[in-house]
């Protein structure tokens, strides 16, 4: 009786491990790409939802950016006023088309090639399927953030323009490019590229960095492998507080070069640019012109931006599960 069972144990094991083996397993190519395609999704809902939520912010840090009025909570209040009562409420979101054609595919991107990154750094470094040690969790958010910003930056390019001109300067997107193309020369798509990748490097790296730290250290404390919906927003919010407040002057000095065409100055190259801003406006007031503005809508959008993607990553993958149970 005793073997009769225990080899009607086996058969029953046999029997149900083959088809399982061979038919519902998904073959590791079909995870890898199923995988991409979730950062990817995820990243590109990730974006569009944190811009979209402090685009009237942002355009209005850009106006002051590339002017020489002096930044003040209040003139930001007027600024923001003024422009609705003369252009109605949707002008707030001027511009707002062309940050999505641009942030989409930007944080679809950057998201995705830090999930990459993480994943060849952990090779390298011997931390497969674990967390990265400091220095590596730095390298890949800045990999990520310089990938997505070279890929992109024509659209950052076309976005600023869109933001500080009078809407009937550009009809459309399409019409930036043309116009741009035609009177200054293709070459001006990419001016303040360099500021750009320079400050993205700080900028993405240490927002990355700050955000998986904390989480990391959040996990190790509370013994939770995930932290909840607000505790995700107040990390996110942590990393881009320190991460824009790292890298801001290069973001002014990006804007003064992306909009010099149609602001009347010449800026060729960063360190003139710097010299000529704080020579007419002072170091702090000019280099950190709406940097207070930034440490309200950086964070917001960064806390949305880091969680929107984690929360759409975890429900992509249950969906996926029970598709693969049910099958």
């Amino acid at each position: 009786m005793g073997n009769g069972v225990r080899e009607g144990q086996v058969d029953f094991k046999q029997q149900d491990v083959e088809p399982v083996t061979s038919t519902h397993l998904p073959s590791e190519g079909n995870q890898e790409k199923k995988k991409v395609l979730n950062s990817l999704m995820s990243g590109a809902l990730a974006g569009a939802v944190a811009k979209t939520a402090v685009a009237p912010l942002d355009r209005t840090k850009i106006m002051f950016q590339v002017s020489s009025k002096r930044f003040s909570a209040k003139e930001a209040y007027r600024l923001i006023y003024r422009t609705y009562l003369n252009e109605g409420f949707w002008s707030l979101w001027r511009g707002n088309s062309a940050t999505m054609v641009r942030v989409i595919p930007y944080a679809a991107i950057q998201f995705c090639a830090h999930e990459e990154y993480k994943q060849l750094l952990g090779s390298y470094y011997g931390f497969q399927g674990k967390a990265l040690t400091p220095f590596p969790r730095f390298i890949a958010g800045s990999l990520a953030g310089t990938t997505a910003a070279m890929l992109t930056y024509p659209l950052d390019m076309v976005r600023a323009r869109m933001a500080v001109t009078p809407k009937e300067m550009y009809s459309n997107i399409v019409h930036v490019f043309i116009r741009i193309s035609r009177e200054e020369g293709l070459k001006t798509l990419y001016r303040g590229f360099t500021p750009t990748i320079l400050g993205v490097i700080p900028y993405a790296g240490l927002s990355f960095f700050t955000y998986e730290t904390l989480k990391k250290l959040h996990a190790d404390h509370s013994g939770k492998l995930q932290p909840s919906p607000p505790e995700r927003l107040l990390f996110g919010a942590c990393a881009g507080l320190i991460g824009q407040s790292a890298s801001y002057p290069l973001d002014v000095v990006r804007r003064r070069m992306q909009t010099a065409g149609v602001m009347g100055h010449t800026y060729s190259s960063i360190l003139l640019t710097m010299q000529e801003i704080i020579r007419e406006e002072g170091l702090i007031r000019g280099l950190y012109k709406g940097l207070s503005m930034n440490w309200v809508k950086g964070p917001i959008a960064v806390g949305i931006s880091f969680t929107t993607f984690d929360l759409t990553q975890i429900l992509l993958r249950k969906l996926q599960h029970s598709t693969n149970i049910e099958r």
